[in-house]
């Protein structure tokens, strides 16, 4: 059972400080699929997702992510992102699993991975969200199968809002953050 509502986060479509850059990352990844065949990421296109993901973690991670080098994240990314399956929850589970093959990369920044390069399909999977739709606090680590379930969630919305699934998720990852500074600053 999901508990955020349409209602809720109608009005936060473009309202996330990271809207703009994931829509520019978007449209540049959607413009690469056109020409690049079969479709891949560089070291370089890879660690903006990382940036965008991580955030403020970003630069306490980057040394034990590098590990990771262009050769490594075009062919894993190339089979990954290159995967396709009538069994959606199939093809799902052997990208996430493939992106996970890096080291480092757990299925949170997996989904980052989709989420930018299919953001009609998939989500950003986080502790915001999930706490956002099914009231669970503190989740860190989340398994394939917890994706799948928050991924339901997200794209039930998506398609009553007729909005990318990716955008529903980063309206919630937005309402979240207000509703606990709006909490904190409550009397």
């Amino acid at each position: 059972m999901r508990l955020i509502t349409v209602s809720q986060i109608k009005s936060l479509r473009e309202a996330s400080p990271d809207y703009p850059e994931m829509m520019r990352l978007v449209a540049r990844f959607k413009r690469l699929q056109r020409t690049r065949h079969p479709f891949f990421l560089t070291l370089t296109e890879f660690d903006e997702i990382l940036k965008w993901k991580l955030r403020g973690q970003y630069a306490r991670l980057q040394s034990r992510l590098r590990i990771n080098n262009d050769k490594i994240i075009r062919t894993v990314t190339g089979a990954a992102l290159s995967i396709e399956h009538s069994d959606e929850e199939y093809e799902l589970e052997l990208r996430v699993r493939i992106l996970c093959s890096l080291r480092y990369v757990n299925v949170a920044v997996a989904s980052s991975v989709l989420a930018l390069v299919f953001p009609d399909e998939y989500c950003v999977i986080d502790f915001r969200g999930w706490r956002q739709v099914f009231n669970e606090e503190h989740k860190s680590e989340f398994s394939i199968a917890h994706y799948k379930r928050y991924l339901r969630a997200v794209r039930e919305l998506s398609e009553e809002l007729k909005w990318l699934v990716q955008e529903v998720d980063l309206a919630i990852w937005h309402y979240d953050r207000c509703c606990r500074t709006m909490s904190r600053l409550a009397p």
